[in-house]
């Protein structure tokens, strides 16, 4: 599993693992019933604490993006991908809601709006 923790990042190491598995999920590159690794390989591989980790795989099936199973291990969950991909358009729906209320009463305009937009995603 490829994920990169960046140091410099002002998100906390847990977020920055729940967040990349959450866009393999959502993306298909992990698929239902695919295993994880286990928290003490994964944070072997990423030189942290298994602590981290945990809290990690703790938030991911909160959320029910995985299930544990003692003994067995964590696995993707049985959830509907176009659920969760309905949840992720939401949040960002809401984030651009902000954006256009900031945009507005600061006198910027639509098209000045949309160039930020563009150049943000293509980052």
């Amino acid at each position: 599993m490829d994920i990169i923790i960046s140091n410099s990042s002002g998100k906390p190491i847990y977020e920055q693992i729940t967040s990349q598995i959450k866009s393999m999920i959502i993306s298909g590159e992990l698929k239902e019933g695919d295993a994880l690794p286990s928290m003490r390989l994964l944070a072997k591989e990423l030189r942290i604490s298994v602590i981290t980790t945990k809290r990690a795989y703790d938030d991911l099936e909160r959320d029910g993006f995985i299930e544990s199973f003692t003994g067995k291990g964590s696995f993707v969950a049985q959830k509907n991908v176009e659920f969760i991909r309905e949840e992720q358009l939401k949040a960002a729906e809401e984030h651009l809601k902000n954006a256009v209320c900031a945009a507005k009463s600061s006198g910027i305009s639509r098209a000045e709006l949309e160039e930020m937009l563009r150049i943000l995603y293509e980052e």
